[in-house]
């Protein structure tokens, strides 16, 4: 069984080295079918307040929502993201605090907060998960919701004493996760062939690697208890389409309970 300790693990930097490159890598995800539905859940939840979008990032999801007229604010930790976000059309006149998500304040009485893609799995403790739940429940109006879009951990595709599961294998990138099913840590493992070749004639390869932990929706959904949040809806994806035993990956809204 593979074992991680915390101060081994990194979550993904997102650095200079990262930034520049990192739209290219996630395109599919800037698609309509994609992004449309995001940005319309987001846009009713918000309604005529403002959104919070933790690791806002290169503004894949701000930007097209505040073209909609929702006043959007960030928080991201990586200033080399952020940058990229500033050379985009209107990527300088989003508010963005440089900040670490699951402490971060920066307002009150959003209508939203959402924190897509993942993301929430880049806090590698459960204290970080809560604490971030924690500090979105306080900056939300009262009936504001907080949105999650995360994976379903896929277990049952490893059986007893594997370790490793693959996520991707294309032509040009091999990805897979390495899994410590006790501690709930997880590192994806990339190789992406560079299309170059050394003075040998073997083609080149770069390899990246990223922590994670990986969180249940159960899990989840204590976690917005002890923040004051019920669950009011999840589905399966940001179609709306019902949440079942075989999804893959989820989205859930939150929303803070009204004394």
């Amino acid at each position: 069984m593979t074992a991680y300790a915390i101060d081994d693990l990194q979550p993904s930097p997102f650095d200079e080295r990262v930034a520049p490159t990192y739209d290219a890598g996630s395109a599919h995800m800037f698609g309509a079918d994609v992004l449309g539905p995001a940005v319309d859940v987001l846009q009713e939840l918000a309604g005529d307040g403002a959104a919070l979008e933790l690791a806002i990032g290169t503004g894949r999801v701000a930007l097209p929502l505040a073209e909609r007229g929702v006043e959007v604010h960030g928080i991201d930790f990586s200033e080399a993201m952020v940058a990229e976000l500033r050379r985009k059309p209107g990527g300088d006149r989003l508010p963005v605090t440089i900040g670490d998500m699951a402490t971060t304040r920066v307002g009150s009485d959003y209508r939203v907060a959402y924190l897509v893609y993942n993301t929430i799995t880049n806090l590698l403790t459960q204290d970080e998960q809560v604490e971030c739940f924690r500090t979105v429940a306080a900056q939300l109006a009262p009936g504001g919701a907080f949105v999650v879009e995360v994976f379903v951990p896929q277990l049952r595709r490893m059986p007893p004493g594997q370790t490793a599961v693959p996520f991707h294998v294309g032509r040009r990138h091999v990805g897979f996760d390495t899994v410590d099913v006790v501690s709930q840590l997880s590192v994806s493992h990339h190789y992406v062939r560079e299309g170059q070749q050394d003075g040998l004639g073997r083609e080149l390869a770069r390899y990246a690697a990223s922590a994670h932990r990986y969180v249940w929706p159960s899990e989840l959904d204590l976690m917005a208890r002890i923040a004051g949040l019920r669950l009011r809806d999840r589905w399966s994806d940001w179609d709306r389409s019902p949440f079942t035993a075989d999804s893959e990956s989820h989205v859930s809204v939150w929303t803070k309970v009204v004394d």
